[in-house]
């Protein structure tokens, strides 16, 4: 079975299960990583949003959950604020890590992403360990509901991250790669993060970015292909090591999603021929 090229909800900033389906079909993909957290809140009814997918034939082959408080202003408000670290927002984080795993289980999603928060590159630092335990209590929620959850690369280098994955001890858990997380954040090339990661990887976004002029702030998402990743050391890598993996787009940048989209539709289908073709 061939991979699917698929395309993150949030990126298209749909407003409802609709508009939803309609951007997808203008992307010219036919599989979506959802959102779920306007699904779990009740934002989204969880049977529209399913039955509309469905009937327009997008395969939803992965959830993503928000972690709460999350602030990307500069990259010290994300620092201090992502993922599951900060203690004012575990309660809330592992109850709609509950909620989540739940909905994706009835919705026969297997996969849900999540930012763990920025692992510290050094194991002495107290907030290793706190955070190695909230993530092994966060996999074990979900894998109670046969679910499998992926951290999304960026936030620390591949060597912090297999180090962690490695202290976690958890079968059910991998890798979420981004490639433009790895520039935005100053955390390796990611061809090179790619390599070393590939055994955990389970789901690739197609992310572009280009690196900062000025040290310690955010570097620039950019359409993919016109920023820094070398797309073709990319692709080899994913052809060798990585076929079955879903490629799902991401552009959290810029006021044309759709066409955005399609460009880096074009760019995967133009390097890996193994992908579901439209």
């Amino acid at each position: 079975m061939s991979a699917a090229l698929g395309v993150c909800s949030w990126s298209l900033r749909p407003a409802s299960p609709g508009e939803l389906v309609a951007a997808i079909k203008a992307c010219g993909v036919s599989a979506v990583q959802l959102a779920l957290d306007p699904v779990r809140t009740g934002q989204w009814d969880e049977i529209e949003t399913v039955a509309l997918l469905d009937g327009a034939g997008i395969e939803i082959v992965s959830g993503m959950m928000a972690t709460a408080g999350e602030d990307y202003t500069t990259l010290d408000t994300i620092r201090e604020t992502g993922g599951v670290r900060p203690d004012h927002t575990w309660p809330e984080n592992l109850a709609a890590a509950r909620g989540n795993a739940e909905l994706a289980a009835r919705i026969g999603v297997n996969l849900v992403t999540f930012h763990a928060g920025f692992i510290p590159h050094d194991q002495s630092d107290p907030e290793w360990a706190k955070l190695i335990a909230r993530l092994q209590d966060l996999v074990d929620v979900f894998h109670g509901c046969g679910v499998r959850v992926a951290f999304e690369t960026g936030q620390e280098s591949a060597e912090t991250l297999l180090e962690a994955m490695d202290a976690l001890n958890r079968p059910t858990a991998g890798i979420n790669f981004d490639p433009a997380n790895m520039i935005l954040y100053n955390m390796g090339d990611p061809a090179d993060a790619l390599s070393k990661l590939s055994p955990r990887v389970e789901q690739i976004h197609i992310k572009d970015a280009v690196h900062t002029k000025s040290p310690g702030e955010w570097g620039e998402e950019v359409p993919a292909g016109t920023g820094a990743v070398d797309w073709s050391a990319f692709f080899k890598i994913v052809r060798d090591r990585l076929a079955d993996c879903n490629l799902v787009i991401e552009r959290e940048a810029g006021e044309q999603r759709v066409k955005d989209v399609r460009t880096a539709a074009a760019l995967v289908r133009a390097n890996a021929n193994w992908i579901e073709q439209p």
